[in-house]
């Protein structure tokens, strides 16, 4: 198990928890500003946890003609890790060579090599992590190339998505199941068949605020008929109803007015509908730490948060729609508009939380009534605070 951080740290990390249940208010604001909470979540709540590193398609290069090997060097948390696909099996290693430590990719880098091979000193590995070459270790009689196989970390694929647990090697009894982490979640989002679809669109922003005042704002519409106008033409903000099922995950739905198809500026559709699927409601739902998947009628929206620092988030908004039938270029125009506005009204909202959470004045506010998402969002966040892992 990596944990390198001292007792004084975890403890003040404890600190902040509210009390186990339904939490009445926020945490306090070193929550949300404190360097020290930060590197004790990219630990255990992203590398520690299943958290999604993006989609299959983006992540790993098509591999060129005749080769069935993909790389790439990615960060998952604090920890830095290599994803690697052999035709249709995908694994993850801890991106240090079992040598002197080198990287084996820079981070970011992708790589269609049949074999990984570090540029330090050509150790190199097979595709399923084996060390099949040490230059110089051939003729030692001593060495043993199978304890010097790469760390396998554990990943999984779920409807074109990738998730990764970087803290715990494949096989260690403290990773969860995927399966359990899931809980309920898959049920919910297996009518809108997500691995099926294309992507439509793609939006990066970079927010001066918190990744969990982000998530808090996503849980609740209570401040929607301030400053989502557009929002609540085409949807009731007092609408839906959150779920309390089993999972790693928050989230309800939330109705369509009478006469609109979808969340679009004028309520109509933006892609093709989707099969099988309410056409009256929309699903927004939180798979913690950094997912957040908004699946309408006609497209699945998702929200992928990366924190920068305490104060800032990296979100990475995507479209996903059906394929067209005639071939002809995927398209969610209406809801890329719409949502890009909606988007930018919530980051003002969030980076205005985040300077009032750095006012010595600031003190923790009461949740109101239908905030009731946004306390299972505490809630859960305060339970890894006691216990040093996200629970489902």
């Amino acid at each position: 198990m990596i944990d390198d951080m001292n007792a004084d740290q975890v403890e003040s990390v404890r600190r902040l928890a509210p009390a186990p249940g339904l939490p009445g208010q926020m945490m306090a604001a070193d929550a949300y500003t404190s360097d020290e909470v930060l590197a004790w979540e990219r630990r255990h709540l992203f590398a520690g946890t299943w958290t999604c590193l993006g989609r299959l398609d983006d992540l790993l290069p098509t591999p060129a003609e005749g080769r069935r090997t993909s790389q790439r060097a990615l960060r998952v948390g604090d920890v830095s890790t290599l994803l690697v696909q052999d035709g249709e099996t995908l694994r993850m290693f801890a991106n240090t060579c079992r040598h002197r430590g080198h990287e084996l990719l820079p981070e970011g880098e992708a790589s269609h090599r049949r074999t990984v091979q570090c540029p330090y000193h050509a150790w190199t590995y097979a595709p399923s992590g084996e060390l099949v070459g040490a230059p110089g270790f051939r003729e030692d009689d001593t060495f043993d190339f199978a304890e010097h196989a790469l760390v396998e970390l554990p990943v999984r694929e779920w409807e074109g998505w990738v998730f990764g647990h970087a803290l715990h090697p494949l096989g260690d009894v403290d990773v969860p199941s995927f399966e359990a982490h899931l809980g309920a979640l898959a049920g919910l989002v297996s009518p809108y068949a997500p691995g099926s679809l294309v992507l439509a669109d793609r939006h990066t922003y970079e927010v001066a605020a918190n990744w969990k005042v982000i998530a808090e704002n996503y849980h609740e519409c209570y401040h929607c008929p301030l400053i989502h106008p557009e929002l609540c033409q085409v949807s009731p903000p007092t609408s839906g109803e959150n779920y309390e099922l089993p999972g790693a995950w928050v989230g309800g739905s939330m109705d369509l007015r009478e006469g609109m198809s979808t969340m679009s500026m004028d309520g109509a559709l933006a892609a093709t509908p989707l099969p099988g699927v309410d056409p009256t409601r929309v699903e927004y739902l939180h798979l913690l730490p950094n997912l957040l998947v908004s699946a309408h009628p006609d497209y699945v929206m998702t929200h992928r948060m990366v924190p920068l620092s305490p104060g800032r988030t990296w979100v990475e908004c995507s479209w996903l729609v059906a394929p067209p039938a005639d071939g002809s270029a995927p398209s969610a125009r209406g809801a890329v508009e719409f949502w890009d506005v909606t988007n930018k009204q919530d980051w003002g909202a969030c980076e205005s939380v985040q300077r009032g959470l750095a006012s010595p004045h600031f003190r923790p506010g009461p949740f109101a009534p239908n905030e009731d998402a946004v306390m299972q969002v505490v809630a859960m966040i305060g339970q890894a605070y006691r216990t040093g892992r996200l629970e489902a």
